[in-house]
């Protein structure tokens, strides 16, 4: 049996594709779309609070240079004093304002809860803030491993 087509009929559908039939020709071509712009994830991690006001100003600064930064600091020993009730700089300069300006930009504050176990602190310790995690450490781990976040340590 001959499979092939016949002369006549290959001519045609040959001239068909040569001339430009509307499905060939008249559709536009297909652009790809521009690839998203990568999400900046950055976990700041705090384990001292002697440190707190350097690493809340540098939170700000990459802020004011990076707008849609979604940024969350990790607290975990004693990182975390900075966010308990009444807590204040060596100065006397109390943290929470500075702090709930960072939240109002959409900044996210995470407490250990094996310090605040270990130091015998319960949740009413922590401003509301800030929010009560499992262990710091698991944190800053799970957000760079599972979440995409890069590490800084100011």
């Amino acid at each position: 049996m001959n499979t092939a087509l016949p002369t006549a009929f290959a001519f045609a559908l040959l001239s068909t594709f040569a001339a430009g039939t509307p499905a060939t020709s008249a559709a536009a071509p297909v652009e790809a779309a521009a690839p998203a712009a990568p999400e900046e994830k950055v976990v700041y991690h705090v384990n001292d609070s002697e440190y707190a006001m350097i690493a809340l100003r540098n939170v700000q600064n990459h802020l004011d240079a990076s707008k849609d930064a979604h940024i969350v600091v990790v607290t975990h020993g004693k990182g975390i004093d900075f966010l308990l009730n009444g807590a204040q700089d060596k100065n006397g300069n109390p943290y929470k304002p500075v702090v709930q300006s960072l939240k109002d930009k959409g900044v996210d504050f995470r407490v250990c809860n094996n310090t605040l176990k270990s130091r015998k602190l319960d949740a009413g310790a922590v401003i509301p803030e800030a929010r009560i995690v499992p262990s710091g450490v698991a944190e800053i781990g799970r957000l760079q491993a599972v979440e995409g976040y890069v590490y800084l340590k100011p």
